[in-house]
């Protein structure tokens, strides 16, 4: 028998107006949905989950549709229509998704990736919403033929492969573009909730603001087929030496691991290091090997006969004085206090 986490629910999308989608997800999602300066959000605490949705449409084919959101069960948001479909940029500032469009294979969306999508005409997309998960993601939509009227739109500049997306009418050149992981779209994209907080000065924030983000997904796009990378991005295969990363720092965790050391073993700048573990981990590299040592020490306090003085010497750190410090600063008790109270009956600290 599934668990309710396990089941898994469907909302069809047959428009490509953000109105009436936000008005399709609420068909599912059983919210209240609020018009305000323009903006539209869809808002919902119930057995669907929790969470907002806005959508702000802007001249010449220009939207934005942004979800922050906790769904209780695996939901598929799957878009049918005969319309052409937006060019759309999206960007994940939390959690991850899975996307398939008809007669293809399903593609990770995940955190912190520039991400472009440009559907066949007609074609099925499918989201993949994991349930008991955070999301937050930002998605600027663009009806190409729309956005071809504007004046100065400059779309001769960006390269072959997506000049001829904007292009192409008929949407018969499906696109697919994951690329690097950048922290400075990031940053952009959480600017997005510090806007005024109303009329005309809220809406022209958003869009100013909105037209900065997709400048930088389009020079990230533009960067990436040039196989050059920018200063704050990063590439999958650098992730993936991070992750990697990780097992070693594991394994060494008695040993003085240093930036450079770090930074040689992964083949990494230092730089690109430090951003990796931002984007990763919202730490520094030494915020996060300190984190760990920490953790490490805890579970030794409480499943462990060693003393204090061996577990210092076994996470790497020379001064059982300094350890005891950082300890209390991040658990509010001291080492042998925190023993002390796992003996006691509860056993709870």
């Amino acid at each position: 028998m599934k668990s309710k986490t396990e089941e898994r629910q469907q909302i069809v999308i047959r428009s490509i107006k953000n109105e009436v989608i936000l008005e399709q997800l609420n068909d599912c999602l059983e919210g209240t949905i609020a018009k305000q300066w323009g903006e539209h959000t869809l808002t919902f605490d119930n057995t669907k989950g929790l969470g907002t949705i806005r959508s702000m449409d802007f001249d010449w084919g220009v939207s934005l549709l942004d979800c922050d959101l906790e769904l209780t069960h695996a939901t598929e948001i799957i878009f049918r229509t005969s319309q052409v479909s937006p060019v759309e940029f999206i960007f994940i500032s939390e959690g991850s998704l899975k996307y398939q469009e008809s007669g293809k294979d399903s593609m990770d969306l995940e955190c912190f990736q520039n991400i472009i999508i440009s559907p066949k005409r007609a074609a099925r997309q499918t989201f993949v919403f994991p349930p008991a998960t955070r999301l937050k993601v930002n998605v600027i939509r663009i009806k190409k033929k729309e956005f071809l009227k504007k004046k100065n739109n400059n779309v001769t500049y960006l390269n072959d492969l997506l000049f001829s997306v904007f292009n192409d009418e008929n949407s018969d050149l499906p696109y697919a573009h994951s690329g690097s992981y950048s922290l400075r779209i990031a940053d952009q994209v959480k600017s997005l909730d510090k806007a005024y907080d109303s009329g005309m000065i809220r809406t022209l924030s958003l869009e100013g603001r909105l037209y900065l983000i997709l400048a930088l997904q389009l020079l990230e796009h533009h960067e990436y087929e040039d196989k050059e990378a920018l200063p704050d991005s990063l590439s999958k295969s650098d992730i993936q030496k991070i992750h990697k990363l990780i097992t070693y720092i594991l394994d060494h965790i008695s040993e003085p691991l240093t930036i450079k050391l770090l930074s040689k073993e992964s083949t990494l700048s230092a730089k690109k290091l430090q951003l990796g573990f931002r984007l990763l981990y919202s730490k520094s590299v030494n915020e996060y090997v300190r984190q760990l040592k920490l953790e490490i020490a805890r579970d030794l306090l409480k499943n462990s006969e060693q003393s204090v003085s061996e577990i210092v010497y076994h996470i790497g750190i020379r001064s059982r004085s300094y350890f005891s410090k950082i300890f209390y600063e991040e658990y509010g008790v001291l080492p042998t206090e925190y023993r002390k109270r796992l003996h006691l009956p509860g056993g709870k600290v």
